[in-house]
């Protein structure tokens, strides 16, 4: 796979503030250690064309290579705390 810098796009409402916020404290060290970057969010973003599909807030990851990208998701540590993101989160596709 190529060494091309990827960008994951995540999209969710928050219906937990408080357990979204333990949730943050876990994922920060986790994206740091696979190399990945916090690029942005945006809670208030404005869709300028077409049919926005797009809820909640947005967030853009930076990540050294596709690679990088999915071994970071499945990184078991991350899965774990995946769980509690799933029980606070709706997120958008």
């Amino acid at each position: 796979m190529s060494k091309i810098p990827v960008y994951m796009i995540a999209n969710l409402v928050v219906s937990d503030v408080d357990e979204y916020k333990n949730y943050e404290k876990g994922f920060f060290p986790i994206l740091k250690r696979f190399g990945g970057e916090f690029i942005t969010f945006d809670d208030n973003h404005e869709n300028l064309e077409g049919a926005d599909p797009l809820e909640g807030r947005v967030i853009i990851f930076r990540f050294p290579s596709e690679q990088v990208a999915k071994d970071w998701y499945n990184d078991d540590e991350y899965q774990t705390l995946s769980e509690s993101r799933r029980a606070v989160l709706r997120l958008g596709l």
